[in-house]
């Protein structure tokens, strides 16, 4: 059983805080002299239910007495809203049907909801939970509270990430690190489990699915895979219940109430009441009240399994891609951590231990796991644990668009952050004096099938040949997976920089089908690369040769080798389009052999022109 090494000389510094900020319910957590440990809220609770609600008054209310209020005042009451952190409308249009939100006008790039006369962003509505949780914290410790680690999904992009660093800034708190969900899960796990192994960890919560692989070998935790799903969870399931018995209500009292917020609210407590008894119980009962009326159904464990289980198996098929991308099989696997509240449903541990062939572990609390960690985390970073180090990874390549709409990729998925990659690039026009970066995301091979997350343009170039610039293009990815990106002309010292922070996220089917579709289309992928590539060096000798022909060299050549030239030039023409890559090159070959005494004549001319007037000794 291993154990924490604990400064115990750094009690007296300045404490940080762990915080599992979620969809559903957020948690806040430290270290105490004996390990990592939840504090709870004055009712004794270690839950604060991720709910927001203005009063009358012009006040926030947070948790529990918000929740209520998603029955008596649904107008003014937000809950889930981590689904909208860092994402624009057109990402969100769809769910946002299900909620009783009021999204205000103007809010195509940054979402503002209209709650009781105020106009809120999510990253303010998160940081009045988390405002809440520094609170609690505060009277539990009886000192002040500044610094947090925060914990994110694996795969939350750039723009969630930031907008979770924004959240924790408006809430006076200095967010010291982000940290993914699974990788506090499994610091927190090797608290009392084996110090070597390899343990993935399944993370299905309320609003997010997350898969991560690691490595554990004395004491450093190393992620050597992580996929998932930023856009399913245990909502997902309550949806579907709710759609459920919405359309029952509507058979058996010939009545829609779905657009009545206070109706839906109350019956979406119902659902989720007998949706948790399912966890323990073979049947539960789904009752709603309302106008003196009652709706009343029994739901069966059986039932509830088959009403579910295309959403329990869209999570297998992260796992099994995470496998993959590590290099494993689950017979590599030593252990199976499950995190999240949906992780109780028995059909979700029955169809992970199926797939993983391991019993999973839930010895820790499902739900506070996640939080444990991150003050572990914490605890790293103020020095008092002093036994573990931490190495996270990028879920997505990062890279920049080359010629022809190539990507070149300079960190790839899965590499160990904080990360840094350079790479020097050169231009393809003569005298060319700006230079356009575009940044992307993705594993695509092309660049009009990746994300796009920045551009800028490095301007001032020294004006040379095409191919004799030289710029350097460095990536630095930050503990918390921000990316910063900066550009350099080598020979003038010219420089611009950009911190990448998107105005919104991927869209649902995006984050769920980019690394899919890489698999999928890896050989079609590379194939329109190479072919891209074949054109792009056709380009260039095109581009030359129409540049030859105003030459004197050009003129020296007998009418038989123009002709050639040209029959060379146009069967290449011909091919561009259409031909394969193998076809282009070909044509490619046959115009460079028959030019080659054009490339020598001017090759000649050039020599002449610069020794012209010189004395040679």
């Amino acid at each position: 059983m291993s154990t924490f090494q604990i400064d115990f000389s750094a009690v007296a510094k300045k404490r940080i805080v762990g915080i599992d900020l979620g969809t559903t319910n957020s948690l806040i957590a430290f270290m105490d002299l004996t390990g990592p440990e939840v504090i709870p809220t004055p009712e004794g609770s270690a839950l604060v239910p991720s709910v927001v609600s203005v009063a009358d008054d012009g006040n926030y209310v947070v948790g529990d007495k918000a929740q209520q209020l998603l029955i008596d005042r649904p107008e003014r009451t937000v809950y889930s809203v981590k689904r909208l952190m860092g994402r624009g409308i057109e990402d969100v249009r769809d769910e946002l049907r299900l909620f009783p939100f009021r999204v205000a006008d103007g809010s195509e790039n940054v979402i503002r909801l209209e709650l009781g006369g105020k106009l809120l962003t999510p990253p303010e509505i998160s940081a009045q939970v988390l405002k809440q949780l520094k609170s609690q914290a505060e009277a539990y410790l009886s000192e002040e509270v500044s610094q947090a680690v925060i914990t994110v999904p694996a795969y939350f992009n750039d723009a969630q990430r930031q907008a979770t660093k924004d959240a924790g800034r408006i809430a006076g708190l200095e967010v010291l690190r982000l940290v993914n969900e699974p990788t506090a899960a499994a610091l927190a796990y090797g608290l009392d489990k084996r110090k070597d192994g390899v343990v993935a960890v399944y993370d299905f919560g309320g609003g997010t699915f997350d898969i991560s692989i690691l490595r554990l070998k004395e004491g450093i935790f190393e992620v050597l895979s992580t996929n998932g799903d930023t856009h399913l969870g245990g909502d997902d399931i309550d949806n579907k219940l709710l759609a459920i018995a919405l359309e029952d209500v509507e058979s058996e009292w010939g009545e829609d109430v779905s657009h009545s917020g206070e109706a839906v609210q109350t019956l979406r407590r119902t659902v989720i009441n007998a949706k948790e008894k399912l966890s323990f119980v073979p049947s539960a009962a789904i009752e709603f009240s309302w106008r003196g009326k009652v709706y009343q159904r029994e739901i069966p464990r059986e039932l509830f399994e088959s009403l579910i289980k295309d959403i329990v198996e869209r999570t297998l098929l992260p796992c099994r891609h995470a496998m993959l991308d590590a290099g494993l099989k689950a017979e590599q696997i030593d252990e199976v951590v499950l995190v999240g509240g949906s992780t109780r449903i028995p059909l979700v541990r029955q169809a992970v231990e199926a797939l993983f062939k391991a019993k999973p572990h839930t010895e820790l609390n499902p739900d506070e796991v996640v939080a444990l960690g991150a003050a572990v985390q914490a605890a790293i970073l103020s020095g008092d644990v002093t036994d573990k180090l931490l190495l996270d990874v990028t879920p997505l390549s990062l890279g920049i668009e080359t010629m022809g709409g190539v990507v070149s990729k300079l960190i790839h998925r899965n590499s160990t952050i904080p990360a840094s990659a350079t790479e020097v690039f050169t231009t393809s026009v003569d005298g060319q004096r700006n230079v356009l970066i575009h940044v992307v995301q993705g594993e695509r091979e092309l660049v009009r099938d990746c994300r796009s997350l920045a551009r800028f343009d490095l301007k001032d170039l020294q004006p040379v040949p095409a191919g004799m610039a030289r710029v350097e293009v460095r990536f630095l990815i930050d503990a918390n997976g921000i990316l910063n990106v900066s550009a350099r002309d080598m020979r003038s010292g010219k420089e611009q920089s950009v911190e990448v922070k998107p105005s919104y996220g991927l869209t649902d089917g995006q984050v769920e089908a980019m690394i899919t579709e890489s698999f999928e289309r890896a050989e079609e992928d590379f194939a329109a690369r190479q072919t891209r590539e074949a054109q792009v060096e056709a380009d260039t000798m095109l581009l030359a040769l129409d540049k030859a022909q105003a030459s004197d060299a050009w003129h020296a050549l007998s009418d038989v080798e123009r002709g050639a030239i040209g029959t060379a030039r146009t069967n290449l023409l011909t091919v561009y389009h259409t031909g394969t890559h193998l076809q282009i090159r070909e044509a490619i070959e046959k115009l460079d052999g028959v030019s080659r005494r054009l490339a020598e004549n001017m090759m000649n001319t050039a020599v002449r022109a610069a020794l012209k007037g010189s004395i040679i000794d």
